[in-house]
């Protein structure tokens, strides 16, 4: 990308961002209520008693994933009962203020996030069936499992050796899905026993998918979790739709699009969202010719053409979104090593606590704040031993009394994991950061912002020169010029590679909310081929419905903040390193110790 083009892209993402073009009465429907000292009563009610209520519901969640019981699950599922009257209760108090008349922006933001937020405009038999239809959609989703390549499904009349009745029940447990305040899914590992139909897509079929190249194998995986997931979700997601739809009317806005798009602050999200991807798009083009000869080097002719389109199953990824798993088919120079500092890291005898000890003094030689005491006492670095039931995935965590913050990590000495310490502690800055901000406030600029900024903070650190400076890394024996372009893959297949996907999910839905539920499957793949060039490898029909075999469109989650974190993540990366003074190509830069660019991070 050249420079006018970065700059036209940085301008787009900045208006998007930053410039509010309407307030926030322009989106809702305000009620009568024209007391301003009531209202203001009310924001200042709710900021403390949402806070409250955010503790106790993060906290029960805490110990949950932290300790998995029956007992502890239960006080999780009490909490967020609450949690949700105490959402419908309030959402109804500031429905009926009209906040227009308050002369505070400040304080119309906070009605309007507020309202804007929530579903609670439905009743009450319709809010609680729409809640239940997203359990349930992500109960069947969390809970899809296939057979092994060639094996014949497992009869349960058979029981397995060394299984003992009741086992299962009484040790039945729960794994927390991608973040923290999702929904928990029964989770079994039976290592031991690899031959029945238990396969779930994290790990087992994720690691088919990522590292099988028998062409039949990778179909037969890519079908089959597919045959488990959309049919069973189907009906399920049209009535979703139906609801999420009327909720956003009765609230205000044209539709569940337009309601979700409506936390940018933004009324030209859309065109100015398409115009970035317009921008980028032509990278990606260039990436997937690429691929494309590579796969047709690895598969031949009869699993894809020269001059078309690439089979959805080929890519290493169950949705054809990230590429880097098929590094070993594409590598430039195969020859030069991957930025892997792991070796080096066990021979100098790191430790999950030394790692997260390096990423504080990361950030605070920027000038940030250090980790509060509560952070070191209350975080999980590393697998406890002996270990309870718990659940690993990485995740930051902010327990909204202004003191309190964790991080969850089953942290191993690994260069992933090291950059996944970075990240986390990243959020954690931006939780220090905006800690005196209302409760309404405490978050990210907008849903794409928090995530832009830990990866930006991951591009300084998951660089040659910051592992050289470190002492990880000295390559003394192969050309830095391969070892650079072999990166500089690896970074394109996962961030180039994600971009059109990123751009097209939330395209898919926005086109369901305004158009209705009819061919939705088609559309869905006409958007896969005019964005991404992919295609099913199989013929496909409207009861396959393969969008459900995606867990954001089914949990009700946004995806539009992906891409446009995606491009952020680069623009707030290249204007910390023009504050560090850095010249060259961007992948050099070094922002260790850079006061400069901690200023400009903290400014963000």
């Amino acid at each position: 990308m050249n420079g006018s083009q970065s700059t036209t892209v940085l301008y787009l993402i900045l208006i998007a961002f930053y410039t509010r073009h309407v307030f926030a009465e322009d989106y809702f429907r305000m009620g009568t209520n024209t007391n301003v000292a009531e209202a203001m009563q009310f924001l200042r009610e709710y900021d403390r008693e949402a806070a409250s209520m955010c503790y106790r519901v993060t906290m029960s969640q805490w110990k949950f994933v932290t300790n998995i019981t029956e007992h502890n699950r239960r006080r999780m599922a009490e909490e967020l009962a609450l949690g949700a009257k105490f959402e419908r209760l309030s959402w109804r108090r500031a429905a009926s203020f009209d906040g227009a008349r308050l002369p505070d922006a400040a304080a119309r933001r906070q009605l309007a996030k507020i309202l804007r937020s929530s579903r609670a405009a439905l009743s009450g038999d319709k809010f609680t069936e729409l809640q239940q239809l997203i359990s349930e959609m992500k109960e069947i989703y969390n809970s899809a499992k296939i057979c092994p390549f060639g094996q014949k499904p497992y009869d349960p009349h058979v029981p397995k050796v060394g299984q003992s009745e009741g086992e299962n029940a009484a040790h039945q447990q729960y794994q927390l899905t991608n973040q923290p305040f999702q929904h928990y899914q029964p989770y079994q590992d039976n290592p031991e026993y690899p031959n029945y139909c238990d396969m779930q897509l994290d790990p087992e079929i994720s690691r088919i998918l990522a590292h099988s190249r028998i062409e039949s194998e990778l179909l037969y995986v890519w079908k089959s979790f597919r045959e488990k997931t959309g049919p069973k979700l189907k009906n399920k997601f049209i009535r979703y739709v139906q609801l999420a739809n009327e909720a956003a009317v009765k609230t205000g806005f044209r539709d569940a699009g337009d309601q979700m798009r409506s936390a940018y602050e933004d009324p030209s999200l859309r065109s100015s969202v398409e115009e970035v991807y317009n921008q980028v798009a032509p990278l990606y083009r260039q990436l997937f010719t690429y691929v494309r000869r590579r796969l047709l080097q690895r598969y031949g002719a009869p699993a894809l053409r020269p001059d078309g389109p690439i089979p959805a199953h080929l890519l290493g990824n169950m949705w054809a979104q990230n590429w880097k798993s098929i590094m070993d088919l594409v590598m430039p120079f195969p020859t030069a090593p991957t930025l892997d500092v792991t070796p080096e890291m066990l021979r100098q005898g790191f430790t999950p606590l030394r790692m997260f000890q390096m990423a504080e003094e990361f950030y605070t030689s920027l000038g940030l704040k250090p980790a509060p005491p509560e952070f070191w006492r209350g975080s999980l670095l590393a697998r406890p031993r002996p270990s309870p039931a718990l659940q690993c995935t990485a995740s930051a965590w902010d327990f909204c009394n202004r003191i309190d913050y964790r991080i969850k990590q089953c942290t191993e000495v690994t260069t992933q994991d090291l950059i996944s310490t970075h990240h986390e502690m990243a959020h954690i800055q931006y939780y220090l950061q905006y800690a005196e901000q209302p409760q309404l406030f405490r978050d990210g600029a907008n849903p794409a912002f928090h995530e832009a900024l830990a990866n930006a903070a991951t591009l300084a650190v998951y660089n040659m020169q910051h592992l050289q400076r470190l002492g990880l890394y000295n390559n003394k024996s192969h050309d830095p010029y391969e070892v650079s372009m072999n990166f500089l893959m690896s970074m394109a297949l996962e961030k180039v590679a994600y971009l059109p996907f990123a751009f097209m999910v939330d395209q898919w839905r926005w086109s369901v909310f305004e158009d209705g539920v009819e061919n939705m499957n088609a559309r869905w793949w006409q958007m896969k081929l005019r964005y991404q060039g992919v295609i099913p490898p199989l013929p496909r029909t409207e009861a396959d419905f393969d969008p459900g075999s995606k867990y954001h469109v089914i949990a009700d989650q946004e995806y539009a903040k992906y891409l446009l974190s995606t491009v952020l993540e680069f623009q707030v990366f290249e204007r910390l390193c023009a504050a560090a003074a850095h010249q060259g190509h961007l992948h050099h830069c070094l922002l260790h110790r850079s006061r400069e660019a901690g200023r400009l991070l903290r400014s963000f």
